[in-house]
């Protein structure tokens, strides 16, 4: 592992590069993906209820890591823009089933290609054979955080 030019103690920070890394990545999906007027955490909800229709608000939160809170606000936002639809279930009036609209769907599948484009760019950094073990990594660390944090709650 290279140390040689790193200019301080946040260079070294997992913390901090994994938030700047995100930083970034925003940023190339928010450019790439403007006319869509859709937010990575969107574009994630959009994706996990198109392999999930009628999932709950609650499986969403499991699947995309997404606090209670911020889910609840980012599938209104969704349902506003006519992207989602959101019902109660039959089984618990208290909660929602949340499926794509036909619009949804539309800017889903329009956002698909640009998002694969911000990945291959973000990985363009790396050597083709670190590529897939970075992405591995990534996979390790959300799993093990995610158990580590359910176990303590």
């Amino acid at each position: 592992m290279k140390h040689d030019n790193r200019s301080g103690p946040l260079d070294a920070s997992a913390l901090h590069l994994l938030h700047r890394a995100g930083q970034c990545a925003e940023v190339l999906f928010t450019n790439e993906a403007a006319k869509a007027d859709l937010t990575p955490r969107q574009f994630a909800v959009l994706v996990c209820v198109a392999q999930n229709p009628d999932v709950s608000q609650t499986g969403l939160v499991e699947q995309t890591g997404v606090d209670r809170s911020t889910l609840a606000d980012v599938v209104r936002r969704l349902v506003k823009k006519g992207l989602l639809q959101r019902k109660r279930t039959r089984r618990d009036a208290r909660m929602y089933a949340v499926r794509l609209t036909s619009k949804g769907q539309n800017i889903l599948n329009s956002v698909r290609p640009l998002a694969v484009k911000v990945d291959q760019r973000i990985l363009s950094v790396l050597r083709s054979d670190q590529r897939g073990a970075f992405i591995d990594s990534l996979g390790e660390i959300v799993r093990a955080m995610t158990r580590s944090a359910a176990q303590s709650a």
